[in-house]
């Protein structure tokens, strides 16, 4: 196992390139499922997960040739219908399976799915989404078992949910309607950039879609879908991530290439209230921090609102800012576990509820800190690049489900960072 060790204090200049975004990726290697053909989809992050997500593909049936930054999947008439346990448990993402195999087999039995441990997070909306369009659903023995007997059928599918859309239920549904017959609208949809790149990777494929990008998406059933190329989108969490860590050090200069900026549009918004300095192309982003951060309150929510998933490097960002923030989680209400460990670096958080309370510190301290999932993991690391002494984040396998060589991308920048091997 590895741990990522830090030197904190220095300044990062230079540029970063984005990989591709792993929320569109994984969906997306699902879909081809749903094609007869061979699909080639580029810009493939190197990450864990995207692993995982071949070898379940595999197991399921596809070919799968993954070679560096492009994947060919190749469906046929021979997909098996059962996701086991020991490939589902580990990876979110792999319920994405659940209605691309419903869609073109009529019936998938898929162990209920793993991943970080950010609070409850169940899949009732995609079973909801999915009975709606005709299938019967159990649940037995830690399995979902969905079987439409009939075929699917189009109907209207309203999957709004006590913390907003679900990207992932959304995704499910509209995979599996793009084959049901008649007509699917999908109310109170979400409309996350990696569900858009979904959409428009179906549509390539034969789909008949339209919508996507509101909470109001149509769905008109086609008899089959081909395999297309398609290139993935840049990583919008990843790019946030490295824009956060510019504004990290005072004196810090950093280029954010191959990014979408109006994907950042609330976190930009965040960062200039806190004071950073930002210059913008159609393709990247520059960060630059020149004087002391200012106090900035932050709520989660769906897109276009601020990600949860760059809550935690936030509160990283906010640790070392004096006065207080507000950081308040309306999506996972539960997601606070790196606040004990931000707190042995010597930030000063408490929990109220679904708010943290942000007392900024003139300097934290390196120590030995445990990652508890994956962004969890890119706010320790960031918080170790302005710490004082060394810091050792430990359990960086969560870093690798969702960053692409983190620790050397950080280096390039400047930051004295490197990987190592635990001792047993």
């Amino acid at each position: 196992m590895d741990k990522i060790v830090i030197k904190g204090g220095k300044k990062l200049k230079g540029e970063v390139l984005i990989s591709g975004a792993k929320n569109a990726v994984l969906p997306i290697m699902a879909a081809a499922l749903l094609a007869d053909g061979t699909s080639e989809i580029q810009n493939i992050p190197s990450l864990r997960d995207v692993v995982t997500m071949v070898r379940l593909l595999r197991f399921l049936g596809a070919r799968v040739n993954h070679a560096g930054p492009t994947i060919e999947i190749q469906s046929n008439n021979h997909l098996k219908s059962i996701a086991p346990y020991n490939l589902v448990s580990t990876m979110r993402a792999s319920v994405c399976v659940l209605g691309p195999l419903l869609g073109r087999l009529g019936y998938v039995e898929l162990s209920l799915p793993g991943g970080c441990i950010i609070g409850s997070r169940p899949i009732d909306l995609h079973l909801k989404g999915l009975e709606t369009l005709g299938a019967e659903i159990t649940i037995e023995h830690g399995y979902v078992k969905a079987r439409a007997k009939r075929g699917l059928r189009g109907a209207d599918v309203y999957l709004g949910g006590s913390y907003g859309s679900s990207v992932l239920a959304t995704a499910n549904v509209m995979m599996a309607a793009v084959l049901a017959r008649g007509t699917t609208r999908i109310e109170s949809a979400a409309c996350e950039p990696e569900l858009v790149d979904l959409a428009e990777f179906l549509i390539k494929m034969g789909a008949k879609i339209s919508g996507h990008g509101s909470h109001l998406i149509e769905i008109q059933g086609v008899d089959r879908l081909h395999g297309i190329s398609h290139s993935i989108i840049p990583d919008r969490i990843e790019a946030g991530t490295f824009m956060v860590a510019g504004a990290m050090n005072r004196g810090s200069d950093v280029l954010v290439r191959n990014c979408v900026p109006e994907h950042s549009h609330a976190l930009l918004d965040k960062l200039r209230q806190a004071g950073i300095i930002i210059n913008k192309t159609k393709d990247s982003i520059r960060i630059r921090r020149n004087g002391l951060l200012r106090p900035t309150d932050v709520t989660t929510l769906p897109y276009p609102s601020f990600p949860t998933d760059l809550q935690a490097q936030m509160m990283a960002l906010m640790a070392v800012t004096p006065g207080i923030s507000v950081i308040t989680e309306k999506i996972y209400p539960d997601r606070f576990i790196h606040v004990s460990e931000l707190n042995r670096m010597g930030s000063k958080i408490f929990l109220e509820g679904s708010s943290a309370i942000v007392h900024g510190v003139k300097h934290l301290s390196g120590a030995p800190v445990m990652a508890s999932d994956l962004r969890a993991s890119a706010a320790l690391v960031l918080a170790g690049l302005v710490a004082e002494g060394v810091t050792e984040v430990h359990r960086v396998y969560h870093l690798d489900r969702g960053y692409e060589r983190i620790e050397e991308k950080l280096s390039a920048l400047g930051a004295s960072i490197k990987r190592e091997k635990e001792k047993n």
